[in-house]
């Protein structure tokens, strides 16, 4: 065996690509909401590997339903399916519908078509394809959205230091104030195939739409004849104290989005997403308009499976909404804090001054892992089993970081 007298992040400046900058750790061992470096230090995850892990690190029903698929097959190609692969399609389906979360009888089959993949940007590509079928080629995007990296995805992101190095880029693409309901009746025409919207922004630091606004977009969208395509990559899978944060407009229980596209917290960290498109959307895509090596590995189901039953089984949705307002209130009783956002586990806070990078390398000091977002903003989206004593040690020791981060600018 080859000994490694370098650091992880020694060796991984010497072997990977210069794409993520110098890793701010390098992480060993996970065991629920604490993660350890090389070093041996131990840190409470608030970020979750950006949403991903919803069990937290090492979930006895996540491993055991990983291992035993994997005993079981492993691996098989798209001209062939499994019973994981066809029960999460159906499960998806089942959990898309708002009636579920009221709790009434399963809904009927036939609500629409899901196409698996191994993650949100590749979900967004999928459903970014199944657009131009319509016939139609204009999109309509949010400002300060994150749809993906790929081609297609990073078209319809608004950041400029993310496109301009690729450009031109796919689509013929028009940009909109997010939460104007007015900017987004006049960009939609005839000619719009869709609409992408976040139910919250994540990236942008967890941004949430004035009431009514995406009840405005599936009207709007309507009218003029183009698909509602709601990207719940980061907001879904119980993150925000509902299986999908659109669920919380009861306008949309009526006529729901054409495609919804999910992933992060679906595989608990196993890489899996899912582009699912509702109605007619579902039979939009025919043989041979799009494919995928490992999409739909009875593995990665296996795990989606498992994940979904433990936030059932353990009542994490609920979890998500009272810890999540544990967390915001006692983040915002700062004066430095201007503002606190989101829903659930995913939150979002101002600063009162462009620091966050500061709050972020002062709370890792202190033995938290949060993400700024943006200059003034931060964001947590902490795994659903966080303990109620983590979340208490974090905010009180949320003062000290902050006076750290202040008082270190001033100086």
């Amino acid at each position: 065996m080859t000994t490694h007298p370098a650091t992880l992040k020694a060796r991984y400046a010497e072997s990977l690509m210069n794409t993520f900058g110098e890793p701010r750790l390098a992480l060993v061992r996970g065991s629920g909401a604490h993660v350890w470096d090389e070093a041996g230090t131990e840190y409470v995850d608030l970020l979750g590997g950006i949403a991903v892990n919803g069990l937290g690190h090492g979930h006895p029903v996540l491993v055991a339903a990983i291992t035993t698929q994997l005993e079981t097959l492993g691996h098989v190609s798209n001209f062939f399916t499994s019973p994981p692969q066809v029960e999460l399609a159906e499960k998806l389906l089942e959990l898309l519908s708002p009636l579920v979360e009221e709790g009434a009888q399963r809904p009927s089959r036939n609500l629409g078509r899901v196409f698996f993949t191994n993650s949100g940007t590749e979900a967004n590509e999928a459903a970014f394809k199944i657009t131009r079928r319509t016939g139609r080629t204009h999109i309509v995007a949010a400002l300060e959205a994150f749809h993906g990296r790929t081609m297609g995805s990073l078209a319809l992101t608004a950041k400029a230091a993310y496109r301009e190095p690729f450009e031109p880029l796919p689509g013929e693409v028009t940009f909109v104030p997010y939460g104007d309901v007015q900017a987004l009746r006049a960009a939609v025409s005839d000619k719009t195939a869709a609409v992408i919207l976040e139910p919250l922004q994540g990236e942008a630091g967890v941004l949430v739409p004035p009431a009514g606004y995406l009840a405005a977009a599936r009207r709007i969208t309507t009218e003029r004849g183009a698909l509602l395509w709601l990207d719940e990559i980061q907001t879904g899978m119980g993150r925000t104290g509902r299986w999908f944060a659109h669920h919380s407009v009861v306008e949309l229980a009526e006529t729901p989005p054409d495609l919804v596209t999910v992933a992060k917290g679906l595989g608990g960290g196993f890489p899996i997403g899912a582009c699912i498109a509702l109605g007619e959307a579902g039979a939009i895509l025919e043989p041979g308009n799009h494919g995928t090596t490992f999409g739909g590995n009875p593995v990665a189901c296996a795990a989606a499976l498992a994940v979904i039953g433990v936030i059932e089984d353990e009542h994490l949705r609920d979890r998500a909404v009272v810890l999540g307002q544990k967390l915001r209130d006692g983040l915002v009783a700062d004066a430095r804090v201007v503002e606190v956002r989101g829903e659930g586990l995913l939150i979002g806070l101002t600063l009162s001054r462009p620091l966050s990078a500061q709050v972020a390398a002062a709370a890792q000091a202190a033995g938290f892992i949060l993400n700024n977002a943006t200059p003034e903003r931060i964001r947590l989206a902490p795994p659903l089993v966080l303990t109620d004593e983590d979340a208490g040690a974090f905010l009180a020791a949320w003062p000290t970081i902050l006076d750290t981060a202040f008082e270190g600018a001033d100086q």
